[in-house]
């Protein structure tokens, strides 16, 4: 009986040793990693920060409405410039456009409420 013990015990901690040897292994590689990481880091110029945009439900809205209103302002210079051969009139619609977004943002999307 206490040969088999015995012989258990031996598989366990050569089991046990085995694991180590592993997650020391892997602990090395993931040191090795972050130093090679931190070598290239320190030779690059410092990094811009990241912005993060909003994600409630008030940011997705304001989103939703200035992509819809950045689409009609293109859809209007589209039609302008297929309608008009003449830089004139597509220079005006542009100006005039530049003038009438924010009216338009003021009107159909109230943002005071």
């Amino acid at each position: 009986m206490s040969k088999e013990r015995a012989r258990r015990r031996a598989e366990r901690e050569a089991e046990r040793a085995r694991q180590e040897a592993l997650r020391a292994e892997r602990e090395a590689r993931l040191a090795r990693r972050r130093e090679r990481v931190g070598r290239v880091t320190a030779l690059l110029p410092g990094r811009p920060v990241r912005i993060v945009s909003q994600g409630g439900i008030m940011a997705r809205r304001r989103r939703a409405q200035n992509a819809v209103a950045a689409v009609l302002f293109l859809i209007v210079q589209v039609i302008a410039w297929l309608l008009w051969s003449s830089w004139t009139a597509r220079f005006g619609t542009l100006v005039l456009s530049l003038l009438f977004v924010p009216l338009f943002l003021t009107l159909v999307f109230d943002r005071r409420t």
